[in-house]
């Protein structure tokens, strides 16, 4: 995985390419280079499945002809084959409707103090685990499941790393690289036999190894996840208070990013695109958009269009403060960049948020539930059934009923059923965030919604 080209390479490779864009006929003309390299292995049953590598590395380049743009893709990086590639991609913009909102940056910002921001991101590790260290890991993780009481089976456990590298060229001015490490660990487990088995899982993924969760803990807690699920009943339908586990509660803010997507604000079909300055969620909470994060797992130094990002408080003491802009949904609605732009080779740019997290509260779990008589503790939601015009949310769940304040029996095959303003405005965290995914949250609290069981 060492051998991958320099930053410099990869930065005149691209620049040969927007030259010959510029030479077909392209008025502007951007290139992206898309590079990786990934080793996994996969145990089941204390024994070696699977030892998968694979490498990767695309090219996309767009160009414009006025406000007429047009993509293409290829695996081929020999500056050979440049030529006859942009002739194809001026030949396909020339064949297409202008797209008035179009165009490359006006003013890419990424290139300032590049160094030093990729410095303090810290994003890549200099160690790479070969596959002797990569199947002890997972076999970690999957005995330390399989030694928890009630586990009867696995279905594996997964341990791997990966190298990217990305590189942006633009006719604008734009030049800038980057690349980053990943680390990851996955189990699988299940309890019981015949038809009352139950499974849970749980997974970690770090930048750095030394960030990584010890993988026999998360094995053991995937254990311990799926015995307790044993047996589960169905609730009798009723309203009540609803308390999500970190790892579904970070949906919801999900739903949250989606709703403030620029390209549904521009659409008109996001329930909240007539939201912006107003109080969406309750006083004292907010939503951070953080790209900067030393070793968070989205950041970067620059997003998909050379826009240098910038952390941003989404929501603010419960007011919503920005939308999620690319340049093209920028100006699509009157506005400026907000630096999200994400795509890849063969897909033109589109917003995204990168480090994502809702603030934590003041008090812990247990307090945040310790009034609640009878209510739903969720860990597992099923299905997507959210209707983004309307904000109406009804997902399948599992996990746990709340008796007197305290975790009961599992529960299993429930409906819950709200809207999402209603939900966000009624919307109480627990002070238990910890960063383990692109999108986090600490446990949440939602009073009266819809819970259909038996």
């Amino acid at each position: 995985m060492s051998d991958a080209p320099a930053p410099a390479d990869r930065l005149g490779l691209l620049a040969d390419l927007v030259a010959a864009a510029k030479r077909a006929g392209a008025d502007a003309a951007d290139a992206l280079l898309a590079e990786g390299a990934s080793l996994s292995v996969q145990r089941r049953l204390g024994s070696t499945e699977q030892v998968e590598r694979a490498e990767s590395r695309d090219i996309g380049l767009r160009v414009f002809v006025g406000r007429r743009q047009a993509i293409v893709a290829t695996t081929d990086t020999s500056p050979a084959a440049f030529a006859r590639l942009a002739e194809r991609a001026v030949a396909m913009a020339r064949a297409v409707p202008e797209d008035p909102h179009a165009g490359l940056a006006e003013a890419p910002d990424g290139m300032a103090d590049l160094a030093a921001r990729l410095a303090a991101l810290d994003l890549v590790d200099a160690g790479e685990p070969d596959i002797a260290a990569l199947s002890a890991r997972a076999a970690a993780a999957e005995d330390a499941a399989r030694a928890v009481a009630g586990v009867t089976n696995t279905e594996g456990a997964e341990a791997g790393f990966g190298r990217a590298a990305i590189a942006l060229v633009g006719s604008n001015g734009f030049a800038g690289s980057y690349a980053r490490t990943s680390h990851s660990v996955s189990v699988t487990a299940v309890a019981g036999r015949g038809t009352e088995m139950q499974r849970d899982y749980d997974y970690a993924t770090a930048t750095h190894l030394a960030g990584l969760e010890d993988p026999a803990a998360l094995g053991r807690r995937a254990g311990e996840q799926a015995v307790a699920r044993l047996n589960p009943r169905r609730p009798a339908t009723a309203t009540m208070s609803v308390v999500y586990h970190p790892r579904v509660a970070a949906s919801l803010i999900g739903h949250l990013t989606s709703a403030i997507n620029g390209a549904s604000v521009a659409r008109g079909t996001s329930f909240l695109k007539d939201a912006l300055g107003t109080r969406v969620f309750g006083a004292g909470i907010a939503v951070h958009d953080d790209p900067t994060r030393p070793r968070g797992l989205r950041s970067r130094p620059f997003d998909a269009e050379g826009i240098a990002p910038r952390p941003r408080a989404v929501v603010e003491d419960g007011v919503l403060t920005t939308w999620i802009l690319d340049c093209r949904t920028a100006r699509m609605l009157g506005l400026g960049t907000t630096g999200h732009a994400a795509r890849g080779v063969s897909g033109p740019p589109s917003p995204a948020t990168t480090n994502v997290w809702l603030a934590p509260g003041t008090v812990s779990p247990a307090a945040l539930m310790a009034d609640i008589g009878t209510g739903l503790y969720v860990t597992e939601l099923i299905g997507m059934g959210i209707n983004p015009v309307t904000g109406d949310y009804s997902r399948g769940a599992a996990g746990f009923m709340i008796r007197q304040g305290a975790l009961a029996e599992p529960v299993a095959e429930v409906t819950v059923a709200g809207n999402l303003r209603e939900m966000f405005a009624r919307l109480v965290p627990a002070d238990d965030l910890v960063f383990r995914r692109g999108t986090d949250a600490p446990t949440v609290r939602i009073d009266g919604l819809a819970v259909a069981g038996a």
